[in-house]
């Protein structure tokens, strides 16, 4: 797995938790994962685009163009219902894998 997988696979738990806070468009959310994570993750449109519209298909978020602050057509994503209850999901998944992770890399091998 490369840098750039581990990158990606968190970003349907990143988007839904971001979008718990409010609508967002896409370079807007882009933007959140960047500073949010101090520059570690570096999403692109190539990245961001196809996991946003996985989560449309699958009824997680919705997608509606309005008119943006400075008048120029956005599409905005909204967090579902079916969208926070994955949110929960994913959270619960991350928190297992990142504990399985934080005790294999911990200062002890583990023991076999």
């Amino acid at each position: 797995m490369s840098s750039k997988d581990l990158i990606a696979a968190p970003a349907k738990a990143v988007i839904l938790s971001l979008l718990l806070s409010g609508e967002s468009y896409g370079y807007q959310i882009i933007k959140r994962v960047r500073r949010v994570s101090g520059g570690t993750l570096e999403w692109s449109n190539a990245m961001l685009y196809p996991v946003l519209h996985q989560m449309e298909r699958e009824g997680l978020i919705r997608a509606e163009w309005k008119t943006s602050p400075e008048n120029r057509m956005r599409k905005y994503y909204t967090l579902t219902e079916r969208g926070a209850a994955e949110l929960a999901e994913e959270k619960a998944r991350w928190r297992d894998v990142q504990a399985a992770i934080r005790k294999l890399l911990g200062p002890k091998p583990a023991a076999e």
